[in-house]
């Protein structure tokens, strides 16, 4: 069990000289023990850095390999996308989505997101021109941001980026409005958590 969670170098070492991770990945070994057939995972990976984080993704994926069943409660959206073949949403105790990765991520309708900020703020008169653009299927404030009426930045779901990025640079251009940001990304569970909520998920 010690080298399925990688802890062989540490057979004769106390607990509590364990690091975070290797805590973590103890915790997981006890678990482990009994050969269940069904693991229930608590935020496993909260307040592991990238490294450790994906060690015990590791473990978890030979744990499902195996032919064993995870339960997995995570406010981390990349943890979910990677490790879950499906992935219920919730927002105040509620079920707000159900479904696997891809089929939730589908529901926004587009691949790709946009995400600008401009040194003024964005004018509330921007947004119908901005939907109006080809590919643009949904126009919302920004992560961090307001959107119109003097919000900071927006976010665009699209469905063709290498169309949809010039028009709305082109468009900006002609309100002499000027860029304090942007970044472009494909599509994945986090966008999904705001679109249905409006908010960034809390890591609380």
């Amino acid at each position: 069990m010690l080298a399925l969670v990688e802890l062989e170098e540490k057979r004769n070492a106390r607990v509590v000289t364990l690091s975070g991770g290797q805590k973590q990945r103890l915790a997981v070994a006890c678990a482990l023990v009994s050969k269940p057939e069904l693991l229930f995972l608590d935020e496993p990976t909260t307040g592991l850095d990238p490294h450790s984080r994906r060690q015990l993704w590791e473990i978890i994926r030979r744990f499902r390999a195996a032919g064993g069943t995870v339960l997995l409660t995570t406010h981390y959206m990349e943890e979910a996308e990677r490790l879950c073949d499906r992935v219920a949403i919730m927002d105040h105790g509620k079920i707000i989505a159900l479904g696997t990765p891809r089929e939730l991520i589908a529901s926004l309708g587009a691949e790709h997101v946009i995400e600008f900020a401009l040194t003024d703020g964005v004018p509330g008169d921007l947004i119908e021109p901005i939907r109006g653009t080809g590919g643009v299927t949904a126009v919302r404030p920004a992560a961090g941001g307001g959107g119109g009426g003097g919000g900071s930045g927006l976010s665009l779901t699209v469905t063709e980026l290498h169309r949809t990025l010039p028009a709305l640079l082109a468009l900006l251009q002609q309100r002499r409005l000027e860029l304090s940001s942007l970044t472009t990304h494909h599509a994945t569970l986090d966008d999904v958590f705001v679109a249905l909520t409006g908010r960034q998920l809390r890591d609380t």
